[in-house]
């Protein structure tokens, strides 16, 4: 049986929680399903919805967007159960989402760890998809690594002294290290300067509990060091089940590198891949009228 409790409803606008896997996640859904839905799945893992929200501008274009907090994430329950939280579970809880709201068949979007998840849900219910949408995401956890390797390596040699001393220690909290790591950041995360105010510095996130549950038990410490339950997740031989219409998305200096995006392109047939040539990880906040233009002409097209 669905359970749904609504918190606020307007018309064009609905908050309010969703069970799945018999616990509460939140969600926000904006606008009218004139020319269908869009299920946004965000990063991580273990992040929230709130920086997906730039996606809502297609509500003005005729789509419902939808938005929810993965379990362990945002509003939405935080069990401390590790069995919970895998790849397999994710899947399984979008699926109990889609269905709980009532959503039908969606144009699905995922971000960062949303773009692994979205592609593994892809591979199992294709069916339920108009369309498939993969922002800075990838098949593979292992090319994702060796990719992100390969940038750490290109770093100037004092900072990866200081990356290389903590890490030995396991100091991973240290003031010195945050800042180190956020030099990649601002690399291959977000090119922007300063950063937008839902973007934080590392020495803040950290100040306020980062990583988290969720991002330490499913990938690590940080990008670079992934020791999670996601490090061997590949699923390049099951890329040939999905049959929807498909766009990959990726910037130019993405800290999950086009290679990731090309690996796509190569497994789903008939998929499209654009690379924003002036972006990093964060496309939709570093060239948002591009990021919706990309977006735009591809749901237009597949709706």
């Amino acid at each position: 049986m669905t359970e749904t409790y609504t918190v606020v409803s307007v018309p064009g606008y609905t908050e309010g929680y969703v069970k799945a896997r018999g616990y509460w996640l939140f969600y926000k859904s904006i606008g009218q399903p004139r020319k269908g839905t869009i299920l946004c799945l965000h990063g991580g893992p273990g992040g929230s919805h709130d920086s997906l929200l730039p996606m809502a501008r297609f509500s003005e274009e005729g789509f419902r967007v939808v938005f929810y907090d993965q379990l362990g994430c945002g509003r939405s329950d935080h069990p401390l159960n590790p069995g919970l939280y895998s790849v397999e579970g994710y899947v399984q809880e979008l699926e109990e989402v889609r269905t709980g709201l009532g959503l039908g068949k969606v144009h699905l979007y995922g971000h960062s760890w949303g773009g692994f998840l979205d592609t593994a849900y892809a591979t199992e219910y294709s069916l339920n998809l108009s369309a498939l949408m993969i922002s800075s995401g990838s098949c593979s956890t292992p090319l994702c690594v060796s990719e992100m390797r390969r940038l750490r390596s290109e770093l100037p040699k004092e900072t990866l002294k200081v990356l290389d001393r903590y890490e030995d220690d396991g100091d991973f909290a240290n003031d010195e290290y945050l800042r180190a790591m956020e030099e990649v950041y601002r690399r291959h995360l977000c090119r922007l300067d300063p950063w937008p105010p839902m973007l934080r510095s590392l020495v803040e996130q950290k100040r306020q509990g980062f990583p988290g549950y969720v991002y330490k038990l499913m990938w690590g410490e940080n990008e670079f060091l992934p020791t999670g339950s996601l490090r061997y997740w590949d699923v390049t031989p099951d890329l040939a089940r999905i049959e929807v219409p498909t766009l990959i998305t990726c910037g130019r200096y993405d800290e999950v590198t086009p290679k990731n995006s090309e690996a796509l392109q190569r497994g789903i047939k008939g998929s499209k891949m654009v690379v924003f040539e002036r972006s990093s990880h964060t496309s939709r906040y570093e060239e948002p009228e591009r990021h919706a233009e990309v977006y735009g002409q591809f749901l237009s097209a597949t709706s």
